[in-house]
Order: structure tokens, then C-alpha cells, then sequence
């Protein structure tokens, strides 16, 4: 999406037909005041919007990978750990890339203020990471498995277990976010978010892969989640 850096493939993604969610989506409702009604208006990103702010590895901390170690005491809920490679179009490996993901709690709260669900808060659990990719594309999280939560968008509606990733470009412009869902979760079928995804194909891309190679013996359960940034294989993203 950058021609320079040549990694950085971020911006002027090409757009894969029937992989990404319309704006508008009838079965979730909350689209229907969101989305634009009016053809958008496409603006040029100038040198600066490519290339400026540029991210540094020294923004990212030792532990920000590690959502289960930034407070005094490990937090509830089963431990997981989420690993993958972020990958261009042709396969290759996209180094130093800034990933961040936000998740709620084992209990299915979020640490935010606009979340007022009667669950529990965990004061060991913030719910919010961040990495750089590797040499060849690799990132690790370390954290809990997040829990399902009502929304108002029917009635007895829950959201599926999830998590939020979004994935950044050497420029603050270069932004792009998607969420990684559990493989076997009986919700997938009557989520309106995941199902706002056309492709059958598409919405699996989005689904993780529980990987033995992963697990840490009597610690955690581990999964693959690779991230494949546009093109037929990318998962799909939100519309900005």
C-alpha cells in the first residue's frame, strides 16, 4: 500500500471483491445511523499522511505483548497464546509492522467507561496490547481467552468471544482492523457482525486455528492467527 518502504503495504490497498463488509448492514442494526448514505469522497493522501508520524520499536514496552503481566497479579480466566505471521499479498513476510488488540475480560467486560454490562471487572486485566512483527513477520500475544457479552442489537443477542486487532504501517494513516474470532463457538452462526462478511471463505479467514505447537504445557491453550494484509487471501477488514 506504500511503494516505500517496501514492506510497509499499508495504503492503496486493492479492495478484494465480496471479502469486506458493506457499510450498511440490515441485520446489524447499529449501521443503519453510521454509515454514510452519499457516495464517499476520495482524498488524496499526501507525503506527509504516507510517511508521518512515523512508529518506532522503542514506542512498544517489554510486557505490551503480554496482557497477563502488566499489573501485580496474573488476571481470571483461561490463559492463551495467540500467535501468527502478518503477510503481503505474494506471501512474503512484513516486518516491523504495529500490531495493537483490545479484548474484553475473561467475563466478557470491557475496562472502558461506555461498557456498564453487570459483569465483573478484573483490576489485573486492562485488555489492551500491543507488538512489533519480527525479521519474518511473526508476532506473539500473551493473554486470556475473552468472554462472550450481550448487545442490544436483537433481543437475547450476544457477541461471540473475540479479539480486536488492529495493524498499523510505518504512518499513522496506514491503519487497518479486523477481529479474530474462536474456532467451534456456537454464536459464530447468529453473530450480525461476522455474519456482515459475504464470503463464507472470507469469515473463516477471520476464525483462528487452535495449534498444539502453541500450548504451553499446564499454562495455556495455544492459537494461530495469521493476517494476510490484502488481496484474495486478507481477512476482512472495516470500512473506514
Amino acid at each position: 500500500m506504500l511503494t516505500s518502504p517496501p514492506h510497509n503495504v499499508l495504503s492503496a490497498r486493492r479492495r478484494a471483491a465480496g471479502i469486506h463488509p458493506d457499510a450498511g448492514s440490515p441485520s446489524y442494526r447499529a449501521t443503519e445511523l453510521r454509515h454514510p448514505k452519499q457516495p464517499l469522497v476520495i482524498i488524496p493522501q499526501s507525503l506527509t499522511e504516507l510517511s508521518a508520524p512515523v512508529y518506532g520499536q522503542e514506542s512498544v514496552g517489554a510486557l505490551d505483548h503480554d496482557l497477563t503481566a502488566q499489573h501485580d497479579g496474573p488476571p481470571a480466566g483461561q490463559r492463551i497464546v495467540v500467535s501468527g505471521r502478518v503477510l503481503d499479498d505474494d506471501g512474503r513476510p512484513v516486518p516491523h509492522t504495529l500490531i495493537e488488540v483490545w479484548q474484553a475480560n475473561a467475563a466478557g467486560r470491557y475496562a472502558h467507561v461506555s461498557d456498564s454490562w453487570d459483569a465483573p471487572l478484573d483490576r489485573n486485566f486492562t485488555g489492551a496490547g500491543r507488538a512489533l512483527t519480527d525479521a519474518g513477520g511473526g508476532y506473539t500475544f500473551v493473554t486470556i481467552r475473552p468472554g462472550a457479552y450481550p448487545w442490544r442489537n436483537r433481543h437475547n443477542a450476544w457477541r461471540p468471544a473475540h479479539i480486536h486487532f488492529s495493524l498499523f504501517g510505518h504512518a499513522f494513516a496506514t491503519r487497518l482492523v479486523t477481529q479474530m474470532y474462536f474456532p467451534g463457538d456456537p454464536l459464530l452462526s447468529l453473530d450480525p457482525i461476522f455474519n456482515a462478511v459475504p464470503d463464507e471463505r472470507a469469515r473463516a479467514r477471520m476464525v483462528s486455528a487452535f495449534d498444539l505447537s502453541l500450548t504451553k504445557a499446564e499454562w495455556a491453550l495455544g492459537y494461530c492467527f495469521d493476517i494476510v494484509l490484502r488481496g484474495s487471501d486478507e481477512p476482512p477488514m472495516e470500512r473506514r
